[in-house]
């Protein structure tokens, strides 16, 4: 068991749009997680949605030939009321997860309620929060201007805790538990 804990792990998130895509890539030894970058595809000045899907694809390819993932964390969509919307971040969606696919990497997908629920201990946290708790746990020097670039972290952060729990690192039951069993973790 100690030997899969020690082994390091890069877990690339993701957090699909086909206006602004974000991500986060960390590197995780054990139960110990480090930035190793985070920021958005920017795809608003596109037009064509169809060119917006090769975007999507031949960047998150880029990320993963650069950045070397295990693992890929991707957002599901969340259903609203706009049918259209949703289509296109499916597709939006789908067209990341081909590019995981393509370079034969794991894909795990998580609710937004439960990225927010892992790393706030609440399912209906702002944007806000998340960044500014991911800020401190990972030491961020600044919240960056686009928060879609902390919520791909927060994907990959969300895919982290679950495996410790499958690892059999001890698990919290939530955000107080984790401050009172991590006091160390709080500045």
């Amino acid at each position: 068991m100690n030997n899969i804990l020690e082994k390091e792990r890069i877990i690339l998130g993701i957090d699909p749009g086909t206006s602004i895509m974000g991500y986060g890539i960390i590197k995780a030894i054990g139960n110990k997680p480090e930035l190793v970058v985070l920021g958005v595809i920017d795809l608003q000045k596109i037009s064509d949605h169809f060119v917006k899907l090769k975007m999507i694809f031949d960047r998150t390819v880029s990320l993963i030939d650069e950045y070397k993932p295990d693992e890929l964390a991707i957002e599901a969509p969340f259903f609203g009321k706009n049918v259209q919307s949703m289509l296109k971040l499916g597709r939006a969606q789908g067209t990341a997860i081909a590019a995981g696919l393509s370079r034969t990497i794991p894909i795990f997908e998580y609710a937004p309620r439960k990225i927010k629920l892992a790393i706030t201990g609440e399912g209906n946290a702002s944007k806000e929060q998340v960044a500014a708790i991911l800020q401190r746990l990972l030491s961020l020097k600044e919240i960056p201007e686009n928060l879609d670039a902390t919520d791909g972290l927060a994907a990959a952060m969300c895919h982290f805790y679950q495996n410790k729990a499958f690892l059999g690192v001890k698990s919290v039951k939530g955000w107080k538990d984790f401050i009172s069993k991590n006091p160390d973790k709080i500045k």
